[in-house]
């Protein structure tokens, strides 16, 4: 490739195997590869889209949380409509059909969605963490604050996607050959290739996840030393206190799905990196992959998972349950009153108070 320097005696891995864009799979596993895909693919956009939907239509009421939050859809609904269609049709036609102008754009796109949803959790979970370990930061982040974070994920998520293409580094065809990705590779042939595998490994993954595992550290040992304080807080206070426990414990299900779907397509890129060749086999690198391509889906679910006590409160079947259970309720005590005011009157034991 044109951006690509390659040093003496080096030969990339895409070249070892003659055509670096067929798939070294079977055609069956093509297509089981391409089926998993195209399901994750629909429910990450559908539900994604969705949220992105529901938040659009309360913007004026959005809370700065909420915005990083709606950043997250759109980083995971961007990932999910610009990469997959490419795997799925390559999938089933058994090789990379895009060349490698496609191959630069598909994994430009997926490192930069991958890379924005991380530094956004990771903005949320610094958020969290100084919310409830530092009360006085409630009070300071504003609605401005939110939008000036949320611009930088996407500054920061383009630097480091944008890297490869103007020629630190490269984006090349994995293993298997039907989906494309960082040259983690090239740490093999040379200490600048060394260099960009490390940083895009430290300020795009360990760095973010230390901040994150840091904050939620944080946060249980302040919940568990806080425990006693709480129950002396008025009625206001504990409810605001609920509703962002709430909060954190959906952001922290959300970050610890999406280092999982992650973590392990990461080490088998360090090991593919800076191992022997071939140390990983084709058919395990594909695991991976596969996993980490499906993190984009979790975060709608949890948000469901979440909201189904408070949907179905709202909903017309349960409020006409509680109404019908109230009325019954209320006949009942009125019948109980009424039955006690007779036995009162009977037994001369009736007091009559009036209201100052």
């Amino acid at each position: 490739m044109e951006n690509e320097t390659i040093p003496l005696g080096y030969v990339p891995h895409y070249l070892l195997r003659g055509d670096p864009f067929a798939s070294k799979l079977s055609k069956e596993a093509d297509i089981v590869a391409a089926f998993y895909i195209l399901i994750i693919g629909i429910l990450s956009a559908t539900g994604n889209g969705y949220v992105i939907y529901m938040t659009i239509k309360r913007k004026s009421k959005l809370k700065p949380p909420e915005f990083m939050m709606l950043n997250l859809a759109v980083f995971d609904f961007g990932v999910s409509v610009t990469g997959k269609p490419f795997f799925i049709v390559s999938s089933f036609s058994h090789r990379w059909l895009f060349g490698w102008q496609g191959c630069r754009y598909y994994g430009w796109a997926g490192f930069f969605f991958g890379c924005g949803s991380l530094i956004t959790m990771t903005i949320v979970s610094l958020d969290r963490y100084l919310k409830i370990c530092h009360l006085k930061y409630g009070a300071w982040f504003k609605r401005h604050h939110a939008f000036l974070s949320v611009v930088f994920t996407w500054i920061y998520a383009a630097f480091w996607a944008t890297m490869p293409v103007v020629g630190w580094g490269n984006y090349a065809p994995e293993p298997f050959g039907t989906s494309c990705t960082l040259d983690w590779w090239l740490a093999q042939a040379s200490v600048s290739g060394q260099c960009f595998v490390m940083c895009m490994l430290f300020f795009c993954l360990i760095f973010p996840t230390c901040i994150i595992v840091f904050s939620y550290v944080m946060i249980i040992f302040k919940v568990k030393s806080s425990a006693k304080e709480v129950s002396h807080f008025d009625t206001r206070n504990k409810n605001n206190h609920v509703l962002e426990m709430k909060l954190t414990k959906v952001v922290m299900l959300i970050c610890a799905g999406f280092l999982i779907a992650w973590i392990p397509y990461a080490v088998v890129s360090v090991v593919s990196a800076f191992g022997e060749p071939d140390s990983v086999p084709i058919p395990v690198s594909v695991v991976p992959t596969l996993l980490a391509k499906s993190s984009a889906m979790y975060n709608p679910i949890i948000y469901q998972v979440i909201d189904c006590k408070k949907n179905c409160a709202k909903s017309s079947c349960f409020q006409a349950w509680s109404k019908k259970k109230h009325y019954k309720t209320s006949r009942y005590v009125q019948r109980s009153n009424s039955r006690g005011m007779r036995d009162e009157l009977a037994s001369g034991h009736i007091f009559i108070y009036v209201h100052p």
